[in-house]
């Protein structure tokens, strides 16, 4: 079993930056396939960016690809997501989610392959 907490939320302007943190115990992080998602107000959450177990793929929504970025430091058993460039769109609540040994485009993209979840931390951006 995993827990996740995630940081680094809060408020911002458009066209600033923010990195967002999430921090994993209790189990071997290296093994872990590691998500972000977001959820608005009234939407549905959706995916945004993933890492495969293995960290030889990454993948990211259309909508933030080029701006996002993933990263992971298995000796900190963190996972980072690094925004660039934000806009009002990207206000949202943001969650990570971890998934055992899971690979491939298709399965992380889905919220369903994933077996934990942090508690989200709140993204604002100001037009």
């Amino acid at each position: 079993q995993v827990q996740l907490v995630e940081s680094g939320g809060g408020l911002v302007q458009a066209g600033n930056s923010l990195r967002l943190s999430c921090a994993a115990s209790g189990s071997t992080f290296s093994g872990y396939a590691m998500g972000w998602f977001r959820q608005a107000p009234g939407k549905e959450r959706e995916f945004v960016a993933a890492n495969s177990w293995s960290g030889a793929n990454t993948y990211y929504a259309d909508s933030v690809k080029g701006r996002f970025a993933l990263s992971r430091d298995n000796a900190k058993n963190t996972v980072y997501l690094e925004m660039n460039s934000l806009q009002a769109e990207d206000t949202a609540v943001y969650y990570c989610a971890a998934a055992w040994r899971r690979s491939g485009n298709s399965l992380l993209r889905a919220t369903r392959t994933y077996d934990y979840w942090g508690q989200g931390t709140q993204v604002t951006v100001s037009s």
